[in-house]
C-alpha cells in the first residue's frame, strides 16, 4: 500500500483535512544473542518493512485509533488512558500516549485520529510492536511539536510496552526502529545505550529471514532459566573479580582464567556463550568496517553453534533451518536471531543463489520438521521519521 492509499483511507474514516505520515522500521538482530541482559552488545539493524501512521491533531481531547491490517477500532480520551484487554492491538499506541502524559504533555496534546498499517510479515519476531510503538511516538512528537530526541523516544516507547501493556521487553528492538541507519547496523550495549554504527555494503547481496512457524511454547519457562544460570556464573566469577557487573565485562582470555570457580558445569557453557558471543558482536564490526561480508558470514555461524552447543535455545527446527541454509552454494552465513525456541533465522546470501536458498531450504526444512517456513527478502532500511 502507497502513502497516498494510506492517505486517502485515512480521509475516508476521518475526514479530508492537513494530515502527516510516518514510518517506523521492523528490526532483525544479526549477531549478539542473549547477552542483552549479561552487559553486551546486540547488533540490529532496520529492515525496509515496518509501520506507517497517518494522523491528524484534534482539539477535543479525544484519541481515535484504526488499523488497515485489523478491523477493530479504538477510541479513548486522553485524559484517562488505561491499558484494556479488549483493546487489543491500539493497547500499544495508547501506551506511547500515555508515556507523554506522564512525561507531563498532557496539555499539549489535544487529541488525534491515528490510522495505522504495517507490513511487517505477522508472527515473524521481527519487532511489529515495536515499530507500532516507535511510529506514534514519533508521529505525536511531530504533530505536537514536542521536540523530543529520537533517543528519549524510544525509552518511552519501550516504557509503554513495559508498564501500560506489560510486557517486559528490552530497548534493542524500539532502539533499532528509531535510531536505524540504512545500510548500516547498529552496535548497541543494551545496559547504558552507547551504540555505533557499522558499515554493511550487500552489494549482490541479500539478507533473508525464514520464519521456522513453530510456537514458541518453552519459550518464557527456559529463558528465565538461563537467566539464572548466568547470575550464578557471574556470581561465581565475582569470588575471583568481586568488582565485576557483567559478564560481558571480560574477554574470552580472562574468563579462561577464571572459568575454574564457576560451580556448575551447565552454568559455565552458558557463560562462555555469553562471553564469546560479545566478542563476536566486536569482531563482527571490525569486519564490516572492513568490508569482510565473508568473515561475518562465519561469525554469524559461530554464533549459531555456540546458541545450540552452549546455551541451548535453537531446538531441531532453528537447526535444521540453519544447516540446510549452509548447503546452498552463495550462503554466506546463517544463524538464529531472536530469543530461540522457534522464531527465525537470518541468513546473507548472494543474489543469484536467493530463488534457489527459498526453494531448496523450504523444501528440505519440511521434509525434516512436517512444517513449512516463510522466507523474507529484507533490505537494510533508515530509522523512524516523519514522510512529509
Amino acid at each position: 500500500m502507497t502513502t497516498n492509499e494510506l492517505k486517502q483511507n485515512f480521509e475516508q474514516i476521518y475526514g479530508a483535512d492537513t494530515i502527516a505520515t510516518a514510518f517506523a522500521p521492523g528490526r532483525v538482530n544479526l549477531i549478539g544473542e542473549h547477552i542483552d541482559y549479561n552487559g553486551g552488545y546486540v547488533f540490529p539493524c532496520a529492515l525496509s518493512f515496518g509501520t506507517y501512521v497517518v494522523a491528524r491533531a484534534r482539539d477535543d481531547r479525544q484519541i481515535n485509533l484504526s488499523s488497515i491490517n485489523m478491523q477493530l477500532k479504538v477510541s479513548a480520551n486522553i485524559n484517562n488512558l488505561v491499558f484494556k484487554p479488549e483493546n487489543n492491538w491500539a493497547n500499544y499506541p495508547l501506551g506511547v500516549i500515555h508515556e507523554f502524559v506522564k512525561a507531563g504533555f498532557a496539555a499539549k496534546i489535544t487529541g488525534v485520529d491515528l490510522l495505522f498499517y504495517g507490513n511487517v510479515p505477522h508472527g515473524s519476531g521481527l519487532s511489529s510492536s515495536a515499530s507500532l510503538e516507535v511510529a506514534t511516538a514519533v508521529i505525536i512528537n511531530h504533530l505536537f511539536n514536542l521536540n523530543i530526541d529520537m533517543v528519549e523516544l524510544v525509552k518511552m516507547a519501550q516504557s509503554a510496552e513495559n508498564h501500560f501493556v506489560g510486557v517486559s521487553c528490552g530497548i534493542m528492538d524500539q532502539f533499532a526502529s528509531g535510531m536505524g541507519k540504512k545500510d548500516h547496523a547498529v552496535m548497541l550495549r543494551c545496559s547504558d545505550l552507547h551504540y555505533q554504527y557499522a558499515p554493511i555494503k550487500m552489494d549482490g547481496m541479500k539478507i533473508i529471514i525464514a520464519n521456522t512457524n513453530k510456537k514458541r511454547g518453552l519459550l518464557d519457562s527456559k529463558y528465565n532459566e538461563r537467566r539464572a544460570e548466568c547470575e550464578a556464573a557471574l556470581a561465581n566469577i565475582k569470588t575471583a573479580i568481586p568488582n565485576l557487573e557483567f559478564l560481558c565485562n571480560i574477554t574470552p582470555a580472562e574468563f579462561g582464567g577464571v572459568v575454574q570457580h564457576i560451580t556448575n558445569p551447565v552454568a559455565a557453557k552458558r557463560a562462555q556463550h555469553v562471553v564469546c558471543e560479545n566478542q563476536r558482536v566486536i569482531d563482527a564490526v571490525d569486519k564490516l568496517n572492513n568490508n569482510d561480508i565473508s568473515a561475518f558470514g562465519q561469525l554469524m555461524i559461530q554464533s549459531h553453534e555456540s546458541l545450540r552447543d552452549l546455551y541451548e535455545v535453537t531446538g531441531d527446527e532453528l537447526d535444521a533451518l540453519f544447516e540446510e541454509a549452509l548447503k546452498i552454494n552463495g550462503c554466506v552465513g546463517s544463524r538464529m536471531t531472536g530469543a530461540g525456541f522457534g522464531g527465525c533465522t537470518v541468513s546473507i546470501v548472494m543474489d543469484a543463489a536467493v530463488p534457489t536458498f527459498i526453494e531448496q531450504v523450504g523444501k528440505s526444512y519440511t521434509q525434516r520438521t512436517g512444517l513449512t517456513a516463510d522466507f523474507y527478502i529484507a533490505e537494510i532500511g533508515a530509522g523512524a521519521g516523519i514522510l512529509d
